[in-house]
């Protein structure tokens, strides 16, 4: 099988503005939020009046497809094309960042140009060149990683500048976006404002959550008892929060007359976290059945794209990048063959042919096929959705040919993407790049190093941890890096050490290079209390605030090896822990 690929030379032949007017564009991205998590779609648990409206006022695509989880979904979303061309094979350790050869949607926004800016989670790579500074973003305010621990006044940056945030994220997410909408409200822009929630941990601002607290839920999940009612009230308040954030973003395309030309599009990366309602589907975030990759998409366009527009046939993350390309007619979308389509002619009403497609879904070494009409799982189960949506009666044996078709599909695209027969990828090799004098500044995240002796990570979901449990000379953390420019490094590590361990010597070496220095002073700040509406998920990080440590300038040569920390002496009964690295390229 070859999967139908798509030429840029493709878009323009149905390219419905001039150069000279192009729309300004304003993308949502939900994280973790289900196709049900709306009032649009029937959820009575809650209210999302500003989304909604997106619909109403626009178009509704009925059957669209995102990824299982979080940064493959980013990926197909900037490049149009299916993640695994693109090297994102997972959301940590490294395997979420997006192939530097890989032209992104910013990229040609800006070569069109557009005034770029991205404002939240952006979870394709967090070192330059992978930031989204160098990935077509002129502005970019946010967190490069992927789940974060802290919504209330939360460590964030600003073109690669640490700082607090102020109040709750994605209040302040919003504010700064339209801070730059309103900066280039004359000249087109590209706003795009990936948030990150209704992402766990579970914390909604406080008046919100006085509404959902005590709230009854009438719609409850297919799991039945396994749903948990607090964290369903949680995710719903945040969805609420995040329903008001719209507006705000709306209202202020309405207050500077910029509705009218601008194309606001709204979805989400995966099936909802949590078994909540979510229209009888089967399964969840990072799952390949249904309830795992359906996403609403609202698309709203006014003169163009017709109210209360509906698009049945079936479409993904991948097809955005054409259909906004062709919309706008920006015309620098790169080299590469596309996996997605333009959607614009089903938007606008001016096709009533659509040639036959699939679209794939894989994660944790399953692959799904979804045609018009049927689902085919990873085990060989054929689903009529249509008539079955839940996928509870598998119907292969009565659909021999159509079962076959589709088995060979989705064996000719695992083989496309280089999935082996168990479906397993092969080791992620890349190195983390570090010195790049346009960007001196690189962090290495606890997320990104390699522990050794008794050191492990303070949970399980690696992107938001530290290193925890020093307490041998045995210990040791690595990073895989290259450096790209021979010179002197500043080198700050935050960290965290008991006053009564205070004094231990450490060394940071890297292929001969040493730089040796004392943890000191004492700093052993408590959990932080006031970031939990609700517990969080076992596996998640409770987090505190960390403190930089300069531990000095170490002169590096260019190449690649693994830059180490370890410990000479440790007077007390453990190092320190230790939250990430940076290395600073001195002029």
């Amino acid at each position: 099988m070859r999967t139908i690929l798509f030429l840029g030379a493709f878009l323009f032949a149905v390219a419905t503005v001039s150069a000279a007017n192009r729309p300004n564009v304003v993308i949502f991205l939900a994280d973790d939020a289900g196709w049900g998590d709306y009032s649009v779609n029937g959820n009575t648990n809650l209210q999302t009046p500003n989304i909604d409206s997106l619909a109403r006022d626009g178009a509704m695509l009925e059957r669209f497809y995102v990824c299982p989880v979080c940064s493959p979904t980013r990926a197909e979303m900037l490049t149009g094309r299916y993640h695994l061309r693109g090297g994102v094979r997972g959301v940590s350790t490294g395997q979420e960042r997006l192939n530097l050869d890989e032209k992104t949607l910013a990229d040609s926004f800006k070569a069109a140009g557009y005034a770029t800016g991205a404002f939240g989670k952006w979870h394709n790579g967090s070192q330059w060149p992978f930031h989204p500074n160098a990935r077509g973003f002129d502005e970019y305010y946010g967190f490069t990683s992927g789940h974060w621990g802290e919504y209330f006044d939360p460590p964030l940056e600003h073109n690669g500048e640490l700082f607090r945030g102020s109040g709750y994220i994605a209040d302040d997410l919003t504010s700064k976006a339209l801070k730059f909408i309103e900066r280039n409200a004359a000249k087109p822009f590209l706003c795009y404002v990936p948030y990150n929630t209704p992402h766990s941990p579970w914390a909604a601002p406080a008046d919100v959550w006085e509404r959902f607290k005590d709230r009854p839920i009438a719609m409850r999940s297919e799991a039945g008892e396994k749903e948990q009612l607090a964290t369903t009230r949680c995710a719903l308040a945040m969805m609420e929060n995040l329903d008001a954030n719209v507006g705000r973003v709306l209202r202020r395309l309405d207050d500077l007359k910029l509705s009218e030309n601008t194309v606001v599009i709204y979805f989400s990366d995966n099936g909802p976290n949590s078994d909540r309602w979510n229209g009888a589907m089967k399964g969840r975030k990072g799952t390949t059945d249904e309830g795992g990759v359906r996403s609403p998409l609202f698309v709203r366009w006014p003169g163009h794209i017709p109210r209360g527009t509906r698009v049945k046939e079936i479409a993904g993350a991948i097809d955005l990048l054409p259909t906004l390309a062709a919309m706008t007619d920006v015309r620098h979308i790169g080299t590469k063959p596309l996996d997605g389509r333009d959607l614009s002619p089903l938007l606008t009403g001016k096709t009533t042919e659509w040639p036959e497609r699939m679209i794939f879904s894989t994660w944790g070494g399953k692959v799904s096929a979804r045609s018009q009409r049927y689902r085919l799982d990873n085990g060989g189960a054929l689903y009529d959705m249509e008539a079955d949506p839940s996928q509870k009666k598998n119907i292969a044996a009565q659909e021999p040919a159509v079962a076959s078709k589709m088995a060979a599909a989705q064996a000719g695209w695992k083989k496309e993407m280089g999935l082996t027969a168990m479906s397993i990828l092969p080791t992620d090799d890349r190195p983390y790049p570090v010195g790049y004098p346009e960007f001196p500044t690189t962090p290495l995240p606890a997320r990104d190093g390699v522990a050794e002796g008794g050191i492990k990570r303070s949970a399980n979901a690696p992107n938001s941890s530290y290193f925890v449990n020093w307490k041998s000379l045995d210990g040791r953390i690595t990073w895989d890096v290259d450096i790209h420019t021979a010179g002197e490094y500043d080198a700050v590590i935050y960290y965290t050490a008991p006053l009564a361990d205070t004094g231990a010597t450490i060394e940071l070496s890297l292929n001969g290079a040493k730089l040796a220095g004392k943890v000191q002073p004492g700093w052993d700040p408590p959990l932080y209390t006031n970031q939990d509406t609700i517990p969080r998920p076992a596996g998640e990080s409770q987090m505190k605030e960390f403190r930089p440590l300069k531990l000095g300038t170490i002169k590096l040569e260019k190449g690649r090896g693994p830059l180490t920390l370890r410990a000479l002496e440790m007077p007390g009964q453990s190092v320190m822990d230790v939250r990430a690295l940076y290395l600073t390229l001195k002029k």
